[in-house]
């Protein structure tokens, strides 16, 4: 057995959960779904976009830490200082000041952070009646705000200094909203009805 070919034995063996669901049940269920013949034309998961503005960021250097910090720990990689492109006066923003973090996923790490997004995260907030079927952006993507950082269970309650949301972009390459809410569907996304 040559070295490639176990290489790719050893990553079946420790790919995520969600990523052999996909494989093994619900890219055949969409290719019946949306009668396609090419299984390259099944819409898939692309990336994970994490983002985070801050507004106090440019007079509170300690603000835009934590903020990294906190989206380094829900990610599991390090985060990006997002800045101004142009300035606002009535903000007080000038631009390439910094202004929030974010982080993108892709890969394994973004099927781990969605199978835990939607088994653990999603269910600890209270009075949750599922997600709004309305967020797509024409597209096929899907964004997804979060109002407080807390509700991940890997961030430490007495370490907080603020709370602060988050948005969470998910992008596909489904080619309409019907594709990527079907996928995020069989994926386990809960929309309200």
């Amino acid at each position: 057995m040559s070295s490639v070919q176990r290489r790719s034995d050893e990553e079946e063996a420790m790919a995520p959960r969600l990523k052999e669901r996909y494989r093994n049940e619900i890219a055949p269920a969409l290719m019946k779904e949306f009668d396609l013949k090419n299984p390259m034309a099944v819409p898939k998961l692309e990336k994970i976009i994490l983002n985070m503005g801050l507004g106090d960021a440019h007079s509170n250097a300690k603000s835009l830490e934590a903020a990294r910090n906190e989206l380094a720990i829900v990610s599991g990689q390090l985060s990006v200082v997002t800045r101004a492109k142009k300035s606002i006066a009535a903000f007080k923003l000038r631009e390439g000041m910094q202004i929030g973090a974010m982080v993108t996923l892709r890969g394994d790490r973004m099927y781990e952070f969605l199978d835990r997004l939607l088994n653990a995260v999603l269910p600890r907030i209270r009075d949750f009646r599922g997600v709004s079927p309305d967020s797509f952006d024409g597209r096929g993507n899907y964004t997804l705000g979060v109002r407080e950082q807390l509700i991940f269970p890997e961030i430490d309650f007495a370490k907080v200094d603020k709370v602060r949301g988050m948005n969470i972009s998910i992008v596909t390459t489904a080619k309409s909203d019907e594709e990527g809410r079907a996928l995020l569907r069989h994926l386990g996304m809960p929309f309200r009805k």
